[in-house]
């Protein structure tokens, strides 16, 4: 649409009129967001810190790196509420209404407000691609040495432990730290199991406690010993008497499945790109996607925000919300079901954003009553070719 040349220094008036709204609405929702978020993120880095022992110098980058991981979610969220805040109330104020009697509508708003759009959309593919997973692997290593440096602390000396929900009780009296990283050197070891139903008692004169090179998975390494199958007054009850006996307290192969996991949240973005497995894959396309639904939500912000004057006055906030939980939530399932090899890499996260197209499409149409056009042109033509065929 053409506009009179005495209009377009309008359009730009009105442009930053709508920006500068966008921007108010987008810093306040941030805000608020934000504090909820982050509060929330520091309580329980705060609980972690205090059950797992990790250093107090180690506190405040935690809360950081977790800090940027949401930022993304929370950006996008926040634009797309102040959007629809925005744009209702240039209707609520029936401020709209003049802008439609000049020309202006719904495609004009969407053209508006791509400045704003287009420099979150940058801003949030930096963090996603960049940023995220960069702090997500300071954060790795971080946890990675903080449990390292409490491996000497895993059993301690001279105190009854419970593990695994109390199957499990130990107690060795005197405890000291091996020769090597991870190593403890225990004696006079008292260890109390449950296991399918039976109990078993072990006791041994020494132990050392070690994480096997191969498979990870860390070791009791019990010399001589004894142990009891049942209590002393069953019928069933067994007696072994060992030299030496290794018992596995962590599996390894879980360990790996999170390291796995670990590792690929924070790989580079450009490895991701060079490599063919479905983990990574996945987690390209799902950094992707963050930056490409703010582009699609951006659209559908504008709709939700045109109402009447007399229309509900949140519902476009309250639809927006539902909207974005589906939205994400199915990125979610389709980032778990490309994982687990249930869809093509092609399909991938691409299919829920090419969906969320079509749902705002008709959106569109039925805001503008297009949508009955077009079904009524679709049926004329159909039956038209049948009469067609007929004659």
């Amino acid at each position: 649409m053409k506009f009179p040349s005495f209009l377009k220094s309008q359009n730009t008036i009105i442009a930053k009129y709508l920006m500068r709204n966008v921007l108010v609405m987008l810093s306040a929702v941030f805000i608020i967001i934000g504090l909820v978020v982050f509060g929330n993120q520091l309580v329980l880095v705060i609980n972690q810190s205090l059950k797992e022992g990790i250093p107090v110098s180690d506190l405040l980058p935690l809360i950081s790196f977790k800090m940027i991981r949401d930022v993304p979610l929370i950006l996008s969220l926040s634009l797309f509420l102040a959007i629809i805040l925005s744009v209702s109330r240039l209707y609520k104020d029936s401020e709209a209404i003049v802008m439609n009697s000049l020309g202006l509508g719904d495609k004009q708003f969407m053209l508006f407000i791509q400045p704003i759009v287009i420099a979150i959309f940058i801003f949030i593919l930096f963090l996603t691609t960049y940023a995220v997973p960069w702090s997500k692997h300071q954060r790795n290593m971080i946890m990675d040495r903080t449990e390292n440096a409490s491996e000497f602390s895993f059993i301690k000396e001279g105190e009854f432990q419970e593990f695994k929900d109390g199957d499990v009780v130990f107690y060795a009296s005197k405890v000291k730290a091996g020769r090597e990283l991870g190593q403890q050197e225990m004696e006079e070891i008292f260890i109390y199991t449950l296991s399918n139903d039976e109990s078993i008692i072990t006791l041994a004169k020494q132990a050392n406690k070690y994480t096997d090179g191969i498979t990870k998975s860390v070791y009791l390494r019990l010399k001589d010993g004894t142990r009891y199958h049942g209590f002393p007054g069953d019928t069933n009850k067994k007696i072994l008497n060992f030299d030496l006996y290794d018992l596995k307290i962590i599996d390894g192969d879980k360990e790996k499945t999170k390291d796995t996991i670990v590792k690929v949240e924070g790989q580079d973005t450009f490895d991701l790109f060079r490599s063919d497995g479905l983990k990574e894959i996945s987690e390209l396309q799902w950094r992707l996607s963050q930056p490409i639904s703010v582009l699609i939500l951006s659209i559908l912000g504008i709709l939700l925000g045109k109402s009447s004057p007399r229309g509900g006055k949140n519902l476009g906030v309250l639809f927006g919300v539902v909207v974005f939980i589906l939205y994400n939530n199915a990125l979610l399932v389709a980032k778990s079901n490309l994982e687990q090899g249930s869809v093509h890499p092609i399909v991938g996260l691409w299919w829920v954003h090419l969906l969320m197209v079509l749902i705002i499409f008709i959106f569109y149409l039925y805001r503008h009553r297009k949508f009955g056009y077009y079904l009524d042109k679709i049926a004329d033509r159909f039956f038209s070719k049948e009469g067609a065929n007929a004659k």
